[in-house]
Formats: C-alpha cells, structure tokens, sequence
C-alpha cells in the first residue's frame, strides 16, 4: 500500500466556505443577551448568566466545518491500491443546523464510491461528513458537497451519498410533523449511469437498515 498525494488547491476549492480567522464569541454572547431581552427574559438571573458564553461555545463547536482545513484532515490518507470494487460507509452519524431557522437537523449518511487507482483511510469519510455538516446548512446542499469532496479528492469511476435526517424546524415548530424524515442523494459517474451500480449501492444501505429513531 503506497501513499499518493493530492491536489491541495482543489481540495480548498471544494471544501467551500473555509475560514481561517476565529469564531467572534463575544459578538455572538452580545447577540444571545439580546435574544434574551427581545424575549422578555431577565439575563441577570442565576439559570441565565452564563447561558451567553455556553451558547457561544457551543457553536464554536458545532459549526466548526467553516474552520476545518481540509488538507489538515485529509493527513496524507491517500493509498494506492490494487482494488476496484466498492468501498461503502454506512450509517455515518450527522448534526447540523438548518440555516434557515439556526435549529439542528439529525441524521445519518452513507457514502459509497469506486476506486479507480487510490482509496482514502476509513476514518476520513465520516470526518468529511462532518467538515460540511458542522455549518449552517441546508440536507440538499450537505449531500452534493460531500459527493463534489470526495470526487475531487478521489478521482474514483464513481461516487454516492444518501442522507437521511429528521428536520427540527420541521418538528418544533410550522407544520409540526414528529414522524417527516428527508432522504437525500447524490450520484455521480458509475452511480448515476450505471442501474446496477447504483442499485448494488442501495441494496447494501438498505440491508438491515432501522428507521430513524429520535
């Protein structure tokens, strides 16, 4: 198994959005104390004091994608294999947030593709998921980036990404349906121009598949 580079320039192109100042905290626990007058809350009370700076960290984490270097997390994971049959990922964990109203959607991703002549370390894939799921997002977009990524990174005879998740802006509040879940894919080369390709893919993911449970 011998590693092989990559073409970082590309690999920043299509990770998107990456940012390389730090997250301004203060700015977003001056935007929470205003949230919470604009409520009607009183900030200055015990349960609430700290509630800015917890909200500000917790994005710092979960929207940490806009700040994950792309070649950092790749780390040279790139081998060159003699193997040409299909790798897939099933059942990746993903949170992210809804960019339309800032409230989190929770799912699971698989991703397959079909190496041509270099395969990447296990490990990456579900951090690619997370390197564009930790954003503002929306599922349609989340899908087709982590396909473009890996496409580009790979140069593979095919890739594939299904996405299902269940939406919180769809839960908590408008039309409120608990039970909603959204499937989203992406195919590309083999997997969109080949039946049997394609259907191999979604015959494996759908092999003892459970439903989504929250």
């Amino acid at each position: 198994m011998t590693r092989v580079e990559c073409n970082e320039s590309e690999l920043f192109q299509f990770a998107e959005l990456f940012c390389d100042s730090e997250m301004d905290l203060k700015k977003i626990e001056s935007s929470v104390e205003n949230i919470l007058e604009a409520i009607g809350e009183d900030k200055g009370r015990e349960g609430l004091v700290k509630t800015p700076d917890r909200v500000a960290r917790a994005y710092q984490e979960m929207l940490d994608g806009y700040r994950t270097d792309p070649i950092k997390l790749v780390n040279k994971a790139l081998f060159s294999v003699e193997y040409d049959d299909m790798i897939i990922v099933r059942d990746i964990e993903l949170y992210s947030m809804c960019e339309h109203h800032m409230l989190p959607f929770i799912g699971r991703a698989h991703v397959a593709y079909l190496p041509k002549d270099k395969v990447i370390g296990l490990s990456k894939i579900p951090r690619i998921v997370d390197m564009f799921s930790h954003r503002l997002q929306v599922q349609e977009r989340l899908t087709r980036q982590i396909a473009d990524f890996l496409n580009i990174l790979l140069k593979p005879r095919g890739v594939a990404v299904v996405i299902e998740a269940v939406h919180m802006c769809a839960m908590l509040r408008g039309v409120k349906k608990h039970d909603a879940r959204m499937t989203t894919s992406s195919m590309l080369g083999a997997f969109r121009n080949r039946d049997a390709t394609r259907m191999e893919f979604l015959d494996n993911i759908s092999r003892g598949a459970k439903p989504l449970e929250f």
